[in-house]
């Protein structure tokens, strides 16, 4: 079985995600919107780097974006998130191995697909309070063929903004692989979804080393 089987809707929300992997890590009390806008714009330039664009490059672009990445992301929110009630069948051990995978997995799933990202606009068009410390960002990519709609779901801790889920054309990162890791888990014990995961993971590291 396919842990990770990506449709076309999940495609582009991987490729799209990285276009908002950043993050200030010293975002504090400021505007959420001026928060993502402001730090999409480190990774354009990480984009658009002329030294960067070569193939022999090519693994230095993605620890660059994978650094951006991890000061975006509230990972271990987005992991509960994504495992929602089965969150509590992971003793600690299992839970801070879960985020550390699944981290290490998204960077590298989607790393490769956003390198081949040319010059779409970016334009931020509001923020949406959905609670006290939770906040939903609205942009749009502007693209040659279409305008996507990007949401970009952020929580409030310690005084920083990070993202804890992106939604593209309606489709939720959270709920699509809450729906994959929830029929591992609906017959089966949590270290079967780690091994999985472990494997991808795995995996993935071989690929980039090639």
């Amino acid at each position: 079985m396919r842990i990770l089987k990506i449709m076309l809707r999940t495609y582009i929300v991987g490729a799209l995600l990285m276009l908002g992997l950043t993050f200030p890590v010293t975002a504090f009390a400021g505007l959420p919107i001026d928060t993502v806008r402001g730090h999409s714009d480190k990774v354009l330039e990480v984009l658009r780097d002329p030294s960067l664009k070569p193939e022999s490059a090519k693994q230095l672009r993605k620890d660059k974006l994978r650094a951006i990445s991890e000061k975006m992301f509230d990972f271990t929110e987005l992991s509960k998130r994504t495992l929602a009630q089965n969150w509590k069948n992971l003793n600690p051990g299992q839970q801070q191995e879960f985020v550390e995978l699944f981290k290490t997995l998204l960077g590298d799933t989607y790393a490769d697909k956003i390198l081949s990202y040319t010059d779409e606009k970016i334009v931020f068009n509001k923020e949406v309070s959905l609670t006290e410390k939770t906040v939903e960002v609205h942009s749009t990519v502007m693209r040659k063929t279409a305008e996507v709609p990007i949401i970009y779901r952020v929580i409030l801790k310690d005084g920083v903004w990070r993202v804890y889920d992106v939604v593209v054309e309606g489709v939720s990162l959270t709920n699509n692989y809450r729906t994959q890791f929830r029929e591992i888990l609906s017959n089966k014990p949590p270290e079967s979804l780690l091994e999985t995961l472990r494997k991808k993971v795995g995996k993935s590291e071989q690929g980039s080393k090639k």
